[in-house]
């Protein structure tokens, strides 16, 4: 299966480009998606999380409190780091699993924190989204309701942009309308189209 990996930093517009390739019936794997699933009741991350973290980041539901821990991870290193190495290998190996039964011509898979290519060993290209970075800060206080300090910080934990352009094949800037996104990712569908017809069995 030829897959695409889809990244670029929070607010940047990888949700839109990615649904524009569901839209021409593209099978997209979301790593927040499997993320979250993987830290629903009942699912052993999260039983592990509560028991680093404490109670203050578990609702009176039983469900993972995002707001709560997001607040300690987005100005503690550590704590972020301990939540990575936790979750990471556990989303890898379900995006392995996701690839296996897929049917679409090629598939692309949605990975927020994509910094080393070596760490998904199945991609076979890599699309990086970028914005302007005073946009993104403004889409994250839009979109979580979160004061401009929270949204510094949570941009300041991501990759820098130019790091992840040394890992990207393809680039697209998303500086313009959604119809002019949308036709960048028309032209980049039918390259993946052409580079999956081509890739070994």
């Amino acid at each position: 299966m030829y897959c695409v990996g889809l990244t670029g930093n929070i607010a940047s517009g990888k949700s839109t480009v990615a649904s524009f390739f569901k839209k021409r019936g593209l099978k997209v794997i979301s790593a927040d998606e499997i993320a979250r699933k993987l830290t629903t009741p009942g699912q052993t991350a999260l039983s592990k999380i509560a028991n680093h973290f404490g109670n203050s980041v578990i609702n009176n539901t039983g469900e993972l409190d995002r707001t709560a821990l997001r607040e300690i991870i987005f100005t503690d290193p550590k704590q972020r780091l301990w939540l990575e190495t936790l979750l990471h290998p556990l989303i890898r190996q379900e995006i392995s699993n996701e690839i296996r039964t897929t049917n679409s011509p090629y598939c692309v898979i949605e990975i927020p924190l994509l910094k080393n290519r070596k760490d998904y060993p199945y991609l076979n290209r890599i699309l990086l989204v970028l914005a302007e970075r005073e946009q993104q800060i403004e889409r994250v206080m839009r979109r979580d309701k979160s004061p401009r300090k929270q949204a510094l910080q949570i941009l300041a934990t991501q990759a820098n942009d130019l790091n992840r352009q040394g890992i990207a094949d393809d680039i697209v800037v998303n500086d313009n309308s959604l119809t002019e996104l949308e036709k960048k990712i028309e032209n980049l569908h039918y390259q993946y189209l052409q580079f999956a017809r081509q890739k070994p069995l």
